[in-house]
């Protein structure tokens, strides 16, 4: 079993690491659901871990309908992150019609290499998802990370444990969404997934001593509210997940 953790900063990729985790998927913004880090943050992830880094490529928040001059951004972060050593990437495209947008999923893939590639949860946006995991393996994906197309794993069980009988050997399945210690053991063996994705993110409020309560600068929550991934966390999930 392979347990992957969504790291919106450094610390949350080390208290991962610490916690057990085997791979780090770094991001930045999760309250938008996650963009391509800085390419220091990248660096210094990469200098500081140890375990596998896998880097999101998204030019932005929203859907995963991209114009050409964001996919040249994609294009340009993929090579960034090859460069500073990252061991895979992890992006998604979707055309209007909620299908893989194939031709250039293919050409990011080979841009890729020699990292893995994987296609996020814009999968789970797409309208037939046995016909995107077709194109996801066409186009040379390594995997995908799904709920199945619902709000979350647990929601998806059936769709997930079809996909991964018909992927095979040919691609990963990998379960994401709402995952965490108290459901994990119950998603594994109900859809026979041997790669979990989770994002066991809490908040914690800012050791701030001077806080001016009026500030909004956009979040959704307080301003002196941070988000973090706390080692014992990582660590129950881990623990939930050995040994099946």
């Amino acid at each position: 079993m392979i347990a992957e953790i969504a790291s919106h900063t450094l610390e949350a990729a080390l208290a991962a690491q610490s916690g057990g985790a085997h791979r780090v998927e770094l991001f930045s913004s999760p309250l938008g659901g996650g963009v391509t880090p800085s390419e220091g943050a990248i660096a210094i992830a990469r200098d500081k871990l140890s375990i596998d880094l896998h880097v999101l490529i998204r030019p932005r928040m929203g859907d995963f309908l991209y114009s050409n001059e964001e996919f040249e951004v994609m294009l340009r972060d993929v090579s960034a992150a090859r460069r500073l050593a990252a061991n895979g990437v992890v992006f998604g495209l979707v055309n209007q019609d909620g299908s893989i947008d194939v031709e250039r999923t293919r050409e990011l893939a080979a841009a890729s290499r020699p990292m893995s590639v994987m296609l996020h949860r814009a999968f789970d946006a797409c309208k037939d998802l046995s016909r995107a995991l077709d194109d996801a393996i066409a186009c040379g994906v390594d995997r995908v990370l799904t709920s199945g197309g619902e709000r979350t794993a647990m929601d998806g069980l059936s769709t997930i444990a079809d996909l991964v009988r018909r992927a095979g050997d040919q691609i990963v399945v990998m379960a994401g969404g709402g995952i965490k210690a108290d459901n994990v053991r119950v998603i594994v063996e109900q859809t026979g997934v041997r790669e979990v994705h989770a994002g066991l993110r809490s908040t914690m409020p800012s050791q701030m001593r001077f806080q001016n309560q009026k500030l909004s600068f956009g979040s959704q929550g307080s301003e002196y509210e941070n988000i973090v991934v706390r080692e014992q966390d990582v660590r129950a999930l881990v623990e939930q997940v050995a040994g099946l």
